[in-house]
Formats: C-alpha cells, sequence, structure tokens
C-alpha cells in the first residue's frame, strides 16, 4: 500500500505587534498583513505601557510604532526597547514629517521609518526588510544621510524645528494636538517645570516672542500634519 504524500511543512509566521492608538489604523495595518504569507499580527497596544507590557508577553517578532500614542510617545518606547529589547527590531509608521523625525528615530532605536500615506506594499517592503535584518528607509531620506555624510556633517536640517532636541520637538508637538503643560508633564513623565523650561527653550530656538506665538505655530504644525511650511 502506498504511503500517503506528507503534508508540507508550513512555515511559522513572523509575529507582528501594532502600536497605534487609532482603531482604524491598526484594523488596516492588521489586514494588510494578516493576507501575507508568513507574516501574522500577534497583539495591538495603545500606549508605551501596553506596548511594553505585551512585548514581554508575546516575545515579537517585530513591533510597528506610530509616533503619537496615547498618554505616551512613540520616541519613548522606542528607547525602552532599546534598553530593554535590544533584539526586537521596531517599524515606525508615522504620519509626520519624515525629513525631521527619520534621524531621530534611527538614533533612539527604530530599523526603519514609513511615512503613513504609503500605506499598502511600501508597509510590507518595509517588513520585509527589517524582519531580514537591514535597515529601511525611503530613497529621499537615504540621498540625504548620504550627503550629510559627504558633507561631513552630522546635524543638517532644513527646518528650524531641526534644531529642537527630541525632547522640545514631543514638547512641540503635544502643544500643537492642544495639550497644557500639566497634560504634557503626565503623558511624558516629568515635571510641569520641566515642561516649562522646554517651552522657554523652544521659544527662543524659534525666535518666537511669545506663549501665544508657540501656540499658534505648533498649532499650525500640528494642522499640516506634521510638516514644517
Amino acid at each position: 500500500m502506498a504511503k500517503a504524500n506528507p503534508e508540507p511543512r508550513r512555515e511559522t509566521p513572523r509575529r507582528i505587534l501594532i502600536v497605534d492608538d487609532h482603531p482604524m489604523m491598526r484594523k488596516g495595518l492588521t489586514a494588510l498583513i494578516e493576507v501575507e504569507p508568513g507574516l501574522a499580527v500577534c497583539g495591538e497596544a495603545t500606549n508605551c505601557k501596553a506596548a511594553l507590557a505585551a512585548i514581554r508577553k508575546k516575545g515579537p517578532d517585530l513591533v510597528i510604532v506610530d509616533l503619537s500614542l496615547e498618554g505616551s510617545d512613540g520616541m519613548d518606547l522606542l528607547k525602552e526597547m532599546k534598553q530593554h529589547h535590544p533584539k526586537i527590531p521596531a517599524l515606525v509608521l508615522s504620519m509626520h514629517d519624515e525629513a525631521l523625525f527619520a534621524e531621530r528615530v534611527f538614533r533612539a532605536g527604530a530599523s526603519g521609518f514609513v511615512a503613513k500615506h504609503e500605506m499598502g506594499e511600501a508597509v510590507l517592503t518595509a517588513i520585509r526588510s527589517v524582519l531580514a535584518g537591514e535597515r529601511h528607509m525611503s530613497g529621499r531620506i537615504s540621498a540625504r544621510f548620504a550627503e550629510q555624510f559627504l558633507d561631513r556633517r552630522s546635524s543638517r536640517v532644513d527646518s528650524p524645528l531641526g534644531a529642537l532636541s527630541d525632547r522640545e520637538l514631543q514638547v512641540f508637538r503635544l502643544i500643537g494636538a492642544g495639550r497644557k503643560n500639566r497634560e504634557i508633564a503626565l503623558t511624558l513623565r516629568v515635571s510641569v517645570k520641566t515642561v516649562e523650561s522646554h517651552r522657554e527653550h523652544i521659544k527662543a530656538k524659534l525666535k518666537l516672542e511669545s506663549s501665544g506665538e508657540l501656540i499658534r505655530r505648533a498649532a499650525e504644525w500640528d494642522e499640516n500634519g506634521g510638516y514644517d511650511r
């Protein structure tokens, strides 16, 4: 009696954790990933604390991170992962200006950056690249980094916002989102006095005369989707 052909061995899917505070974005990413062979979504989180708990519990192969999270900040999550989970790569998927944020997220520990308007094949390509141990960035950012290297400059910026530190940019973004000092302090887990100090530094670096100017500038930036125009 002839033996039945053995079942083909199925590849174990690479497990992906999605960290984003927008339900529709999480749903869209899950639908995109789940139909792709060899990939599976193992969980979701909306903030830094929940994401770190999910990472410890589920041990994903990749974490997709949005920079704007519920009551927290994606940059802080990247730094926590770099310190406590250095072997798990992170791919940043953000609406914010790639030219302003890409270098920052790579420095914080990310392995890739994709703009949210590039949803679809671009995201899948980035996921595959990062899972393969590569860094993923657009041609635009690759060219920018190459230019910086050739010019032997490590911090060339096209926007005045490039002069802000990572923490100052976080504060600026939260001001643009309408957060008050106490809310910002709670989100970033710092004192109100520290937030006030950051506000003064931002005003000085952007040459703004008053708090009203700072709020207007930050709100305009937020309305433009994180692009300085």
